[in-house]
């Protein structure tokens, strides 16, 4: 008697989040070939927080990288002696310090950024056209649930740290 196994196909969504995670690995060697010295990929990952949210404090930004205050100060002293960020005393209370990308970190993300897009732009050249704006368009819905629902869980966290 001969049984045949029946596997069950994979939904669409779980297809896509397979390659989009290999993508991201295939993405992370590409730009791993961009040096992002002289920060490492933690002070990297505070200066991207920085970029997107101006003048948070240390406390939210040590709860945005599952890391305690005291490593994440000195995360932030390392990027403020390497000209990255600026430490400001909050307005509001003198014993909170609010934390702001600089010139230089912004010059330092810019260049990266430029760096990064050429080692994906010498991969989507060879592309057919017709891949290149499907994935395009795949890519820009994917960014605008992923940014609303980053967008949602801050909001609810911060409604949680309040309640």
């Amino acid at each position: 008697m001969i049984v045949t196994s029946f596997r069950r196909r994979p939904e669409p969504h779980e297809i896509a989040a397979r390659v989009t995670s290999t993508a991201a690995e295939l993405l992370e060697v590409l730009w791993g070939r961009a040096s992002t010295a002289p920060a490492s990929a933690s002070q990297l990952r505070v200066l991207f927080i920085l970029e997107h949210h101006e003048g948070i404090n240390l406390r939210t930004l040590a709860d945005s990288l599952a890391s305690t205050p005291p490593s994440t100060s000195r995360l932030c002293d390392r990027l403020q002696a390497a000209g990255f960020v600026d430490r400001m005393v909050s307005p509001h209370d003198r014993r909170e310090v609010r934390l702001y990308l600089s010139g230089r970190g912004r010059a330092f993300l810019a260049d990266l950024r430029v760096r990064r897009e050429r080692a994906l732009q010498t991969v989507l050249e060879q592309m057919p056209a017709a891949e290149r704006v499907a994935l395009v368009q795949g890519l820009e819905a994917f960014c605008a649930v992923a940014a609303a629902q980053i967008h949602d869980e801050g909001a609810e966290d911060r409604r949680d740290r309040t309640a």
